[in-house]
């Protein structure tokens, strides 16, 4: 995996505002063929970046809506001890990874089989395939215990989390291997946007590191690229220094952010390490319909420049180690706002792969 070259193509992030699958998913073969992905769509509540991720984990209610996990209600020791005697079935290949409790199935998994049917009727090569899970630290400060408290600071419900999401990302790879294409696995952190203020004081960037380092690792197991998406502006430097293959920011609006940090971009992309290039911007439907691909192609031109100067690599090996992607999902905007931002990523792609 170390040799993959992203070669400027365009990458997606997973939600979009619909409420079809199976056009949903056209849409997004239509837009990136090479390199597509399976789409959330959060219209359905059990399609949220935290609903999806919470069935089979002990204390899970079942209530659609509900991110509790509660440790005092009837059984849930016995619930604990079957979800380890599960996971370790799974990691000793005892038990089939697709029927356990850590693959998407029912409802929050419609997306998902959806693309790979569509992936499989169109009988072509795919450079990669690309996933999404929630990262543990967005997960973890969102789900609370019965006493309304982050499952984050507790000890035994973040490990089950981590696990749960860790071979979820998992099955995701091995599905994706078995069509003979790279699995590419997000991990999508939007909470980093708020490491280091007052809400995540007590989480340190040791906290962050390893709970994404057991994703991680887990992807890595499936011959697999793990990136990380940060919706917002974050300490980039925990993230540059940590084993992601692919770091996804949003160039659009943060740029100036990112690029503080020249001579640790330089150490990330001498190792062969990847960038998701954020720069077709999700968040306003105004600021969306503003936009041009030529308009936001100079802009790309502009800031790969000043990386180039600021860490002394050439454009063409910066180019090669970058997709072209939205800022953002589009899971928010209206659909109009949505498919435009998929034509400007799958355009301004096209036209940076001239140079």
């Amino acid at each position: 995996m170390k040799n993959f070259k992203a070669n400027g193509l365009p990458l997606l992030i997973g939600s979009l505002p619909m409420d079809n699958h199976e056009k949903a998913t056209k849409l997004v073969l239509d837009h990136t063929p090479d390199i597509p992905l399976w789409v959330q769509l959060p219209l359905y509540k059990e399609e949220g970046m935290i609903d999806q991720f919470l069935p089979g984990l002990p204390g899970f209610t079942g209530e659609t809506g509900k991110s509790i996990l509660d440790t005092s209600m009837p059984g849930f020791d016995e619930e604990l001890i079957a979800y380890f005697e599960e996971y370790l079935a799974v990691c000793e290949s005892a038990t089939d990874l697709g029927a356990s409790r850590f693959a998407l199935s029912g409802k929050r998994g419609k997306g998902f089989f959806e693309f790979l049917k569509q992936v499989d009727e169109k009988k072509a090569p795919f450079i990669a395939l690309k996933g999404q899970v929630t990262g543990p630290i967005t997960f973890g400060t969102a789900v609370k215990d019965e006493q309304d408290k982050d499952i984050f600071y507790n000890d035994q419900l973040k490990d089950i989390a981590i696990k749960k999401l860790a071979m979820n990302a998992r099955w995701q790879a091995a599905e994706f291997s078995k069509r003979g294409a790279v699995p590419i696995i997000f991990i999508d952190e939007p909470a980093l946007a708020g490491f280091g203020t007052s809400a995540y004081i007590t989480i340190t960037k040791e906290d962050v590191t390893q709970s994404i380092d057991e994703i991680i690792q887990e992807i890595h197991a499936e011959n697999g690229l793990a990136g990380v998406h940060v919706c917002a502006n974050t300490e980039w430097d925990m993230l540059l220094e940590s084993k992601l293959d692919i770091i996804s920011f949003d160039a659009y609006s943060f740029f100036d952010k990112f690029i503080l940090y020249p001579e640790m971009i330089k150490t990330y992309l001498d190792q062969g390490k990847l960038l998701a290039w954020g720069i077709v911007p999700t968040d306003k439907p105004e600021v969306i319909s503003a936009q041009t691909t030529q308009k936001l192609t100079q802009m790309l031109h502009e800031q790969m420049d000043e990386l180039s100067d600021k860490t002394g690599i050439d454009k063409e090996t910066i180019l090669s180690q970058v997709f072209i992607t939205p800022s953002c999902g589009t899971g928010s905007l209206d659909l109009d706002s949505a498919k435009k931002v998929l034509k400007l990523t799958q355009e301004v792609s096209a036209e940076f792969r001239r140079i």
